[in-house]
């Protein structure tokens, strides 16, 4: 008996410490796709995400610690296809699920209910996307005709020392940033939380910034249109609202009126929109910044 006892005591120790993955198909579009297949049980959506729902909850009871990826069905068919595997099997999809494990778009679950989890991954892939493309852009960037340095290394130079200044210049209070950035395929968004208490140096988080950089610096590197803009929290104050205008790889300031027109427009109709209460729209302020060639 106390063997018994032993050994289930050794399963559910087992159990926590062995990571657990969770395919999630988050968009209904998707859903109705992998419901040609005979193999995938679920005809509902809505039922589908609580079934999920229950069994990330399950996992967490057990102590398990789980990822939740975004499973897309044609990055599905593709991998069958690659790998010479039946889509219409339960043991491929477990296949697909685990190599999402590794490079997709993944949340770690905790606790957090499923209508949140789902916008939390579609957003996660989004950015993953936007990084990845941005991250192309620089790389075939090539090498400036004139002096023949590597433009796309050059532009996320040019980016990091641009954003450090930024942030330096913009003093204490948590910052919100925001860079638009049109390219070829894509229009390409960013955003990055900074925190910056007194004359410290800001708190980032590294991989939020290396997309923001990333953005940037794409802007700079085909020599984009785009924009900044940057609003600042601080207890007791007014947001202070901050903005400029990405030209030939330097950040100008937009005037107070530019900048009150940004936020105060509509981006998909062009209406204007109330301001917000207890802002203040400003200029941006200069940034030091060297003249870009390349």
């Amino acid at each position: 008996m106390a063997h018994a006892h032993h050994t289930r005591t050794i399963r559910r120790t087992l159990r926590r410490e062995m990571p657990s993955t969770v395919g999630l198909i988050a968009d209904a579009h998707d859903f109705t796709a992998m419901t040609r297949y005979r193999s995938f049980v679920f005809d509902d959506h809505a039922t589908y995400l609580r079934q999920v729902d229950g069994l990330l909850r399950s996992l967490a009871a057990q102590g398990a610690h789980t990822t939740v990826a975004l499973f897309d069905p044609d990055e599905f068919t593709e991998f069958c296809t690659s790998a010479g595997l039946d889509p219409d099997s339960p043991d491929s999809r477990t296949r697909f699920t685990a190599e999402l494990a590794a490079g997709g778009a993944c949340v770690t679950y905790a606790g957090q209910p499923i209508d949140s989890l789902v916008p939390q991954l579609i957003n996660t892939a989004v950015r993953k996307a936007t990084w990845e493309y941005a991250t192309l852009v620089l790389a075939e960037a090539g090498e400036c005709a004139e002096c023949g340095q590597d433009i796309g290394r050059a532009a996320f130079d040019s980016a990091s020392n641009l954003l450090l200044t930024l942030l330096e210049t913009a003093g204490s209070g948590t910052h919100h940033l925001v860079c638009s950035v049109p390219a070829q395929k894509e229009h390409l968004i960013a955003v990055l939380h900074a925190h910056r208490q007194g004359t410290d140096p800001a708190h980032i988080d590294e991989t939020d910034t290396a997309q923001f950089v990333s953005v940037l610096a794409a802007g700079i590197a085909l020599n984009s249109a785009g924009g900044l803009v940057l609003r600042t929290t601080e207890p007791g104050c007014p947001d202070r609202l901050h903005g400029w205008r990405l030209h030939h790889g330097r950040l100008d300031p937009l005037t107070e009126g530019e900048v009150f027109s940004a936020y105060c427009t509509d981006a998909e109709t062009g209406d204007p929109l109330s301001p917000e209460p207890d802002v203040e729209y400003r200029p941006g302020f200069p940034i030091d910044q060297p003249d870009n060639h390349h």
